[in-house]
């Protein structure tokens, strides 16, 4: 499973970012550009919110299994979730988290 969550972390990485870039091409690197295209309409808000309540959860739960676990390493999926998305950082922490040797962290 480890292994397969970190493909999923790629895959998480690489896949929307594909669409972004392609998007940057077309507009310009205008985030707020970028912020108001995804608010075109209410299911495109209704996604950014799912997605956004999804990302404070996970990073709710990080902090807390770090704080708990000691597992420093796992900090690194919040960046990852908030500058590329929950499609990276969720499976990023999920391949952090069930590392061999378990509890310890960097």
């Amino acid at each position: 499973m480890r292994w397969l969550f970190l493909a999923l972390a790629i895959w998480g990485a690489i896949h929307p970012m594909a669409y972004f870039l392609q998007w940057f091409g077309e507009n310009g690197y205008d985030l707020m550009g970028m912020v108001d295209a995804w608010h075109a309409n209410a299911a495109s808000s209704g996604l950014v919110w799912d997605l956004t309540i999804a990302a404070i959860a996970l990073t709710v739960w990080i902090v807390a299994e770090v704080v708990q676990r000691r597992m420093w390493l796992g900090l690194i999926a919040i960046p990852a979730t908030f500058c590329i998305g929950v499609s990276c950082g969720l499976p990023l922490y999920l391949f952090l988290r069930a590392r061999p040797g378990g509890q310890g962290g960097i």
